[in-house]
């Protein structure tokens, strides 16, 4: 009895199956039907590419008044655990422990100070990456940076970003 019950499940089983089955396949797109021996143009190039519309990226950093004109303020985050070890965009590896940061345009190996606009503390960090690619941040530093900067908790932090000679 339980094995004609078993068959009998498995029968409306494979059904319901087929069933479902026969249904997708009526809902894929039809193929046109040509006349034989029609003949059908083909464009030589493909139509041009309609491309969306950009909007102006925002204005994510100021450059300030100063006489050299090296100063750039804007927020500043931090990146750490995630990225430690990984290879940099100077060829080292990441360490969280070093005062480096990341700059999108900044030339690798530039030293910088950077000052917490909310404290005045600052740290002297080495352009060791690219980025930060979050919108609206002019640096990425790394964990001992923003731990001297007291940052740590508050992740972004407005900040004051200046060249340093040597």
């Amino acid at each position: 009895m339980v094995r004609r019950d078993a068959a009998s499940l498995c029968l409306t089983g494979i059904i319901a199956f087929d069933i479902l089955l026969i249904g997708a396949a009526g809902m894929w797109p039809k193929r046109p039907v040509m006349p034989r021996g029609a003949i059908v143009e083909m464009p030589l190039e493909p139509p041009p590419l309609a491309l969306p519309e950009q909007k102006p990226a925002p204005v994510t950093a100021a450059v300030s008044d100063s006489a050299d004109g090296d100063d750039l303020s804007g927020v500043a985050s931090w990146y750490g655990d995630h990225w430690q070890g990984r290879t940099t965009a100077s060829g080292k590896p990441f360490d969280e422990r070093k005062l480096t940061a990341a700059h999108r345009t900044l030339p690798l190996n530039t030293r910088v100070r950077v000052t917490n606009l909310k404290t005045g503390r600052s740290v002297e960090v080495t352009i060791t990456d690219r980025g930060p690619y979050a919108g609206g941040r002019v640096i990425d530093l790394s964990k001992a940076a923003a731990e001297k900067l007291g940052m740590v908790k508050e992740g972004l932090v407005p900040v004051r970003i200046e060249s340093v000679a040597g």
